[in-house]
């Protein structure tokens, strides 16, 4: 019998590709989205579109959920309005999703929800694992309550897994699609000093770890999903300089990303050394393991 998945962000940037990945091996998916169902269409492949949360005791049976809504972290300024709406798509939407689940009569098998490397708060250059210490700041508290949300569908007697995503690379979107053109022109350079850690992660593994999430029956709990080779973001700047065949002779000074960016620019210029510890230990294997080869695939 073909499996039926809910999916929450189905028309994101993960979403876009984890669709078709799932469409391509026989799963049937609903996917919830404010866009036309042919806009949704156009963009996930042949799913079914849901557009109020409080029709999922309607569907016939879900046997998944997967996670993905919230709006983008680095898109816009930490103001207080951009911070209650970074708290409202992830958590306010996940405590709505869990809420509607609790009023049908059977609950899917296993529950995958999304969450950052945020979760951790700033470490600088020290190794960070699943089980490592947090920095409490406006993206712990962000990600911390948000995986409290999903972790709330193991009441239902779903598995719950959560992943804590690191920078997304991938064509036509997140956080290289801004990159590209002021690299292109020659304009790019490292953030700061560019000794602080990326931790990058190409979007056909993000695909690929949340599928591994919600196909093996023993994964439960938090995983980092990012590359086993973090780098700075000074080797970050020369390895993309050298895929476009670009000098990269422009560094943006740390005051000038404190002044336009505020508590935002945090993220750009502490950084986070982080590792995928237990999916290595469970024996994932990373298609894009290496930042140079990634960065050739993407780009054309």
């Amino acid at each position: 019998m073909t499996q039926h998945i809910l999916i929450t962000g189905g028309t994101g940037f993960i979403g876009q590709r984890l669709c078709p990945e799932l469409l391509k091996r026989g799963y049937r998916l609903t996917v919830y989205s404010r866009k036309s169902d042919d806009d949704v269409r156009a963009l996930c492949g042949r799913v079914e579109s849901l557009h109020d949360l409080a029709d999922i005791p309607r569907l016939d049976a879900i046997d998944a959920v997967i996670n993905l809504a919230g709006e983008g972290l680095a898109n816009a300024r930490w103001t207080d309005k951009r911070k209650r709406i970074l708290r409202e798509s992830r958590i306010d939407l996940t405590r709505s999703l869990v809420d509607a689940l609790t009023q049908r009569e059977q609950q899917p098998g296993v529950f995958v929800s999304g969450s950052a490397i945020g979760y951790y708060g700033s470490h600088g250059g020290e190794p960070v694992t699943e089980d490592a210490p947090v920095n409490d700041d406006f993206a712990h508290r962000l990600c911390a309550d948000w995986e409290a949300e999903a972790r709330r569908a193991e009441e239902l007697g779903s598995r719950v897994c959560l992943s804590r995503t690191g920078v997304v690379l991938g064509p036509d979107g997140g956080m290289l699609d801004r990159l590209l053109l002021p690299f292109r022109l020659g304009l790019g350079g490292r953030l700061g000093d560019g000794r602080q850690y990326l931790s990058w992660v190409h979007r056909d593994d993000v695909v690929n770890a949340l599928i591994w999430m919600l196909q093996t029956p023993d994964a439960s709990g938090a995983y980092n999903v990012v590359s086993p080779h973090p780098v700075t973001n000074r080797a970050f700047t020369r390895t993309l300089g050298q895929v476009l065949h670009r000098p990269t002779p422009f560094p943006i000074p740390a005051f000038v990303l404190r002044t336009a960016l505020g508590e935002l620019s945090a993220m750009l210029l502490e950084g986070q050394r982080v590792m995928p510890a237990r999916l290595q230990q469970a024996g994932f294997g990373f298609t894009h393991p290496n930042l140079e080869e990634a960065l050739s695939s993407i780009i054309d």
